[in-house]
């Protein structure tokens, strides 16, 4: 049996079940859930095949040195009482693994648009997989991943690959709900 051939949810359950999961529980994950999540985003569709996504699986000693980052850069301007301090730390840490995707930079922006794109797909395949099996995720996009010290931290050339988002995996503590749009009010016909 392949790897692929072993999600608990199809492919539209996936979909439609899929959220952004901001508290997790301090629990491990199987190591071949994240390995197939992973491979799922590997198979991301990529103009040129330029495969422009490059992933950082990040172990204890990392995930410590970003929570203090994070405490660093929260209480930049001011001093935070120690629950916000854990509060902080905890958002990093709680999570069972903690992905940093990056884009391999390019100095054509008309390709490196495309080659976002396609990390988009792949982190969205790491999402769908996940949700299909039982596992949540956030894509993360602050500050965090914009300093430096974190590119350090990863081992990551900024001159070479650009991080364009931490994926956080993990077990959910709650799942919200959202409310769309009808799909009517996004979708335009033509004659």
């Amino acid at each position: 049996m392949a790897r692929w051939e072993t999600s608990t949810l199809d492919l539209h359950a996936a979909i439609h079940e899929r959220r952004t999961i901001h508290s997790y529980r301090p629990e491990p994950l199987e190591p071949e859930v994240l390995e197939r999540a992973l491979d799922a985003a590997h198979q991301a569709p990529c103009h040129k095949l330029t495969f422009p996504w490059r992933f950082v699986v990040s172990g204890p000693r990392t995930r410590e040195a970003i929570a203090n980052i994070a405490v660093s850069l929260k209480s930049s301007d001011r001093t935070l009482p120690p629950e916000k301090i854990t509060a902080i730390q905890n958002k990093v840490l709680d999570p069972a693994e903690l992905v940093v995707v990056a884009q391999v930079r390019c100095d054509d922006p008309f390709r490196s648009r495309e080659d976002y794109a396609a990390c988009s797909c792949a982190i969205q395949n790491m999402s769908l997989s996940l949700t299909a099996d039982g596992v949540g995720s956030k894509w993360s996009t602050g500050g965090l991943t914009r300093d430096r010290g974190t590119y350090d931290v990863f081992g990551i050339d900024p001159a070479a690959e650009e991080i364009i988002g931490f994926i956080w995996v993990g077990l959910a503590k709650e799942t919200p709900t959202v409310k769309r749009p009808g799909l009517d009010s996004v979708v335009r016909r033509t004659d």
